[in-house]
C-alpha cells in the first residue's frame, strides 16, 4: 500500500519523463498554459479513481489539498479544456505503457465489448452526444445510452488496444475494423495499439463471423477462437468450460474500469472530452497494474494499492 505522495509523485514522475522525451517542445497558441503537459495528463489520469465521485468533486478536492503540488492550477473550465486539448497525449502515454509491461509478446489476447453510458437513458430529448452516442444493450449495464467500447486484454488484465462506437453497434464489424487498423495503423486511431505477437483472440458468441475470421487469417495470419452460434453444432462442454475461463480475465477488468475508474459515472458534453476522459481512465488502469508489478503485487490488486 502506498501513501497518496508517493502514488502521486511515481505518477507524475513517469508521465513527465515521457513528456519530455516524446514532446520536448510541444507547443501551445495563445498565452503560455498555467499547467504542462505532463501534469494536465497525470491530473487527468488520477482524476478517474474511484475516490472522487465525479470530475466536479475530484477539482473541489484538487484545489484543497494538491495546490501544493500544482501551484498554478487553473480554474475548472481551463484545466478542462487542456485535458481535451491534450487527449491524444494520453493515448501516446496508455501505449507507452503497454511497451512497458512487454504486452505484445502475449501469446493470445481476449475480446470483448461493454457499455458506456453517457447519459440517463430515461431522460428526455436528445443530449449533448446526439447523433453520435445512441441506445445500445449491453449484458453487464443493460439497455444505455452511450458507447460501445471494445477492448483487447492480456492475460494479467493490462488492455493493450481499445476503440468504441455508438452503443448500437455490433462487435463483428467493430472487431473487423479493430483487427484492420491494428495492421494499418491510421495517425487518429492510435488507440487500437499494434497487434500482440500470438496473433490469437479469445472472444465470446457475439463475435462470431465465419468469412470475417477467414479473411483474417489470410491477410494477417490473425487467428479468432470463438464458440459458433446456436444454430451451428455446439462445442463439448470442456471446450466451453476452458474458454469461459480464459476469458475471466476480461470480465475483471471490465469490471475494474468500472468499479474503481467511474465507466459508467461521467458525462461528457463533446466526443473531444469523451475520448480524452476514456484514455485517462484505461491509461490509469494499466499504470496501476505496472505499479503493482514493480512492488511485487497481484496485477488487479487495486483495491488496497493507496492509502488515503
Amino acid at each position: 500500500m502506498l501513501d497518496l505522495d508517493t502514488f502521486l509523485t511515481t505518477l507524475y514522475v513517469m508521465v513527465d519523463d515521457y513528456c519530455k522525451e516524446q514532446y520536448p517542445n510541444r507547443p501551445t497558441p495563445g498565452h503560455p498554459a498555467s499547467l504542462v503537459v505532463s501534469e494536465v495528463v497525470t491530473l487527468a489520469m488520477f482524476s478517474q479513481w474511484y475516490f472522487f465521485r465525479s470530475q466536479r468533486d475530484f477539482y473541489r478536492w484538487a484545489q484543497r489539498h494538491l495546490k501544493a503540488a500544482f501551484p498554478k492550477l487553473p480554474d475548472r473550465a481551463q484545466y478542462n479544456r487542456l485535458v481535451r486539448q491534450h487527449g491524444e497525449v494520453g493515448v501516446a502515454f496508455f501505449l507507452h505503457l503497454g511497451q512497458q509491461m512487454d504486452v505484445q509478446n502475449s501469446p493470445f489476447e481476449v475480446l470483448d465489448t461493454t457499455g458506456v453510458p453517457v447519459r440517463n437513458i430515461k431522460r428526455r430529448g436528445t443530449g449533448w452526444l446526439a447523433g453520435i452516442a445512441n441506445i445500445g444493450k449491453c449484458t453487464r449495464v443493460g439497455w444505455f445510452s452511450g458507447f460501445r467500447l471494445l477492448a483487447a486484454v492480456n492475460q494479467e488484465g493490462a488492455i493493450t488496444g481499445y476503440s468504441f462506437a455508438a452503443g448500437s453497434a455490433k462487435e463483428q464489424p467493430m472487431s473487423d475494423n479493430f483487427i484492420d487498423l491494428r495492421h494499418h495503423p491510421h495517425p487518429r486511431l492510435l488507440s487500437v495499439g499494434p497487434p500482440a505477437r500470438g496473433q490469437a483472440y479469445l472472444a465470446d458468441q457475439g463475435f462470431a463471423a465465419q468469412k470475417i475470421h477467414a479473411r483474417w487469417r489470410e491477410q494477417y495470419g490473425v487467428n479468432m477462437l470463438c464458440e459458433p452460434q446456436t444454430h451451428r453444432p455446439p462445442w463439448p462442454k470442456a471446450w466451453r468450460v476452458w474458454l469461459h475461463h480464459w476469458r475471466q480475465i476480461v470480465e475483471t477488468t471490465f469490471e475494474k474500469l468500472i468499479a474503481f475508474f467511474r465507466l459508467e459515472k461521467n458525462r461528457p458534453h463533446d466526443l473531444t472530452g469523451f475520448h480524452a476522459d476514456l484514455a485517462a481512465k484505461i491509461a490509469m488502469h494499466n499504470f496501476c497494474i505496472w505499479l503493482n508489478k514493480q512492488l511485487g503485487r497481484p496485477p488487479l490488486a487495486f483495491s488496497d494499492l493507496l492509502d488515503w
